[in-house]
């Protein structure tokens, strides 16, 4: 009777103990977190105007523009979550252009970014970004987007991308 009395008790201070250690080690790596150095912050600023530079319309529209932004190995899942790769999304420049087939090319919408966070480690880094996209008709949609960048031959490219359609309000 008396050690099924202590096994509550033991129980308790075992929790006890595990919140500490968990509170403890948050605490030491809050504290020893470096800050943040000129390299990363070189990162922040290349993969941003690299970004920006991408969603202009005459790199986004080119397929040079998608050769240089995208690696290789691209892993690309979109907002419809279709799964591609960077072959997959080069051969979208490969189909005749309208003005070709007959029809009158249509107006595309224009791409921006909004609440970027660049997180860099090392060669890698991780990128977070609202996009805006105005479309001709006047209306606007907006996409939760990721990616991860690797730096590679002297440049970063995205290597993984995730994109997420942002529900309309109601």
């Amino acid at each position: 009777m008396l050690n099924a009395r202590r096994r509550p008790h033991r129980l308790a201070l075992a929790l006890v103990a595990l919140v500490a250690l968990v509170s403890s080690a948050t605490v030491l790596r809050g504290a020893t977190a470096a800050p943040s150095s000129a390299a990363d912050e070189k990162t922040r600023t290349e993969i941003t105007a690299l970004l920006h530079d991408f969603l202009t319309p005459q790199v986004n529209g080119q397929r040079s523009g998608h050769e240089r932004f995208w690696a290789d190995d691209l892993v690309y899942t979109s907002s419809g979550a279709v799964v591609m790769s960077k072959a997959d999304i080069l051969k979208s420049f490969d189909e005749p252009p309208k003005a070709e087939t007959g029809k009158a090319p249509e107006p595309e919408a224009v791409y921006s970014a909004e609440d970027i966070l660049v997180r860099p480690y090392g060669d890698t880094a991780a990128l977070t970004f609202r996009l805006v996209a105005k479309n001709p008709d006047g209306s606007v949609q907006f996409y939760r987007n990721s990616g991860t960048f690797l730096y590679r031959h002297g440049q970063w490219q995205a290597v993984t991308w995730q994109a997420t359609k942002v529900p309309p309000k109601e």
